[in-house]
This record gives C-alpha cells, sequence and structure tokens, in this order.
C-alpha cells in the first residue's frame, strides 16, 4: 500500500502549504521476499557464493539487511533457497504421457543449465559449503534437492501407473542413475559433459545393460 499523503489544509496560504512526502510505503512480505530471492539468485550465477552477501542482495532488493536476518539464518542459505528458485521455472518437469521423452527433456534443461547457463560451479560451491555448514546443509536439502526429487518421483509414479514402468522398478533409484550420474561427473570425476550424454543415460535408466531378448 502506498504512503499516504498528506498536506496542510488550515487556511494557510501556498508558501505556508506542508510539503508532500512521497515514499514507496511497505511491500507486502511475499513480494519482498521473492525480489530478495531474484536478486540472491542474479549475484550467486553471475559472481557465485562468496559474493552473496546480506549487504550485496539488500541493496539490490532494495530492503533492509534485518528483513535477511529475520529469514535466513546465513547468506548461504538464502544462496540456496535462491537456486531454487531461481532454476525453477527452467527445471519444471514436462508430463506429455511419455516418460522417455519427459525424462529426455527434463534431463537435457538440467544439463545445460549447468554446464551452458553457469550454474556449474555456483552448485559446486553450494554442494561444498553443505558439507560443513548446517545451515546449507539444511537449505539445500529442503528447499532444492529432495524438492526436485520428489518431483521426479511423481512423475516417475505416473508412468508406473500407467503401465509405462515395471510394477517393481525402485523409482528413487531411477533418480540416482539419472541426475546422480550429472553429479558425480560435475563434482567427483570434473570431467567436461554436455546435453549428448542424455539420451544415452536416459536408455540405461529405462533400459538397462542386460543383453535384450
Amino acid at each position: 500500500m502506498a504512503a499516504v499523503e498528506r498536506t496542510s489544509t488550515g487556511g494557510a496560504g501556498a508558501g505556508d502549504a506542508t510539503a508532500v512526502r512521497r515514499g514507496r510505503g511497505r511491500r507486502p512480505a511475499a513480494e519482498v521476499r521473492a525480489e530478495v530471492l531474484a536478486a540472491a539468485g542474479g549475484i550467486l550465477l553471475r559472481d557465485g557464493l562468496a559474493a552473496v552477501t546480506f549487504a550485496r542482495v539488500a541493496d539490490e532488493a532494495g530492503c533492509s539487511k534485518m528483513t535477511l536476518y529475520k529469514w535466513w539464518p546465513s547468506p548461504g542459505a538464502l544462496a540456496a533457497e535462491a537456486y531454487f528458485a531461481r532454476s525453477m521455472p527452467t527445471l519444471e518437469f514436462p508430463d506429455t504421457g511419455d516418460i522417455r521423452a519427459d525424462l529426455t527433456t527434463q534431463l537435457t534443461a538440467f544439463v545445460r543449465l549447468l554446464v551452458e547457463d553457469g550454474a556449474a560451479t555456483p552448485v559446486s560451491e553450494l554442494i561444498g559449503a553443505a558439507q560443513t555448514d548446517p545451515d546449507v546443509a539444511r537449505a539445500w536439502a529442503e528447499k532444492y534437492g529432495r524438492p526436485r526429487r520428489a518431483l521426479a518421483c511423481a512423475r516417475l509414479r505416473e508412468a508406473q501407473q500407467k503401465g509405462q514402468l515395471r510394477a517393481d522398478a525402485d523409482l528413487e533409484i531411477i533418480v540416482d542413475q539419472l541426475w546422480g550420474a550429472c553429479y558425480h561427473r560435475l563434482l567427483v570425476l570434473r570431467v567436461p559433459f554436455g546435453v549428448d550424454i542424455v539420451p544415452r543415460l536416459v536408455e540405461q535408466a529405462l533400459f538397462g545393460a542386460a543383453a535384450r531378448t
């Protein structure tokens, strides 16, 4: 709601009129939070985890540092949630009715975000920080890792119910095979990879390595 404007009307002349002060007023908390997450996500992808400070984010979002201290226990926790908010539109899980096509589409978007859109370094930094910082670890798991895993499992479960996957297929393992392979190359092997691996990952996860009969 905009700030109320007040003027003097007590019969004074124009020269005595009280100056009108215009202010932005108090913004809804949801709006401020969205702007903070957008600002933090932009800083994270442009400049890395170390650049995400409460002072810089507050300045870019146009809010006070106290607001950030109230909502997040640390800049790292804010960065983890900001990454989820930033990546969510890109990593939405499609549902065309074809689980093979949908896995390929989603995993391609994930790999492209990492290797083409600049998220590989910030993601590596966040996961590294999560090993020693409980706030980052909790935020990464609760605000990104588990929600993304739940989306993937929900889509796989729907395909399973339609008979596109075996009734005894372990959906959690399929998620590990697909996204875990990308994280393994990014964080452990530290080798280049691109979207060309996606069809092979999906083929392997859905059909395995055994000889077909």
